[in-house]
């Protein structure tokens, strides 16, 4: 006789709201977290200046002053936060994505979002000759809003259907890497190479200036996310399914990808576009929770997978300090190799 599987594990948490938490997802995300914390203190570490732990926490807790603090607070706290917070953001994007399109591939980077913020902000830098900060945000977060919009407008044929938006998206992705790629032909040198080089994607050289603007704005757009996912994986039972649960299909599809559009619109705006995070981190959340429940293991694997490619675009050639962009889009690429390959298997 073999073994009586009862289920997966809860806690039931009863307050002024009650709530049912999954017991290996909040493991996992403990793992995670426990991983981002310690790999934090490094990184306030190491550098050029190398500090030692208690160095660490006394400028953290205000006991420290002087130079030592500043680099602490001033020059290494933002990077790190930026990275945690902006490596949520993508990998709840990409879990929205990857839910609406039931999908794999279905995520900002395959689907053209990333691009569309890219060529928001080459238009603003390179045809409004402007290198404001807030002007190249605000073309960022447009040019995220509008590739939403045509996409879902071509998509939309007597409702959405995941394989319909993944073909509409990379076709509108490869349509705006030739507009990308034609602004920049026909810019000065020195502006197209300073567009170019946003464009790859870097944390190099932000402050808190940008950062706490940017962390408060996903900050709440993640709180969204988490209200939305309950209709959100009511959704992914099919259309009628979720309308028999009450669910209004369309209008929380719209919402869905709004919020989602949003939170990699505002990280790009912020770093420039970073590919791969939101692919890769919704997958391994769901490979190790085995669940697609909660947003949180996914968020913590994607604070994860930027911070630590950042810390290793930072010291894996001495001397050079690399974009994490391209390491991101290196690692990205070989992973979607063995997806590609793993799904034609599967097809086969």
């Amino acid at each position: 006789m073999g073994r009586i599987d009862f289920g997966r594990k809860y806690w039931l948490v009863k307050g002024p709201m009650k709530l049912r938490v999954d017991v290996r997802s909040m493991a996992i995300t403990a793992v995670f977290l426990t991983a981002i914390i310690g790999l934090s203190i490094f990184s306030l570490m190491v550098g050029t200046i190398t500090l030692s732990v208690s160095e660490v926490f006394s400028a953290l807790f205000g006991d420290l002053t002087g130079f030592k603090r500043t680099v602490v607070i001033n020059w290494r706290l933002p990077r790190i936060v930026a990275a945690i917070v902006f490596g949520a953001g993508l990998a709840i994007s990409g879990s929205i994505f990857q839910s609406i399109t039931r999908n794999p591939l279905g995520s900002p980077d395959i689907l053209g979002f990333t691009s569309g913020s890219y060529t928001g902000a080459l238009v603003v830098m390179l045809v409004f000759k402007s290198m404001s900060f807030v002007n190249i945000a605000t073309g960022a977060l447009i040019g995220g809003f509008v590739t939403a919009f045509v996409i879902y407008l071509f998509a939309f044929r007597k409702g959405t259907q995941g394989f319909r938006i993944i073909i509409v998206g990379i076709a509108i992705s490869t349509l705006l890497g030739s507009v990308n790629s034609m602004l920049l032909l026909q810019s000065q040198a020195e502006v197209a190479l300073t567009a170019g080089a946003w464009g790859v994607g870097s944390l190099n050289g932000i402050d808190w200036a940008h950062v706490i603007p940017a962390v408060l704005f996903i900050a709440v757009l993640i709180i969204l996310a988490a209200i939305m996912n309950r209709p959100l994986r009511e959704m992914e039972l099919g259309r009628d399914a979720a309308k028999s649960h009450g669910v209004h299909f369309e209008r929380t599809q719209l919402a869905v990808i709004l919020i989602a559009v949003a939170l990699t619109a505002t990280a790009t705006a912020i770093m420039g576009p970073v590919t791969f995070v939101a692919l890769v981190a919704p997958q391994i959340a769901l490979r190790l929770a085995n669940t697609a429940e909660s947003l949180a293991p996914t968020a913590a694997v994607g604070a994860f997978v930027l911070l630590s490619a950042d810390i290793l675009a930072q010291r894996m050639i001495p001397g050079m300090i690399l974009p994490v962009g391209v390491l991101t889009l290196s690692l990205g690429g070989m992973y979607l190799v063995w997806l590609l390959f793993r799904q034609a298997r599967s097809i086969v």
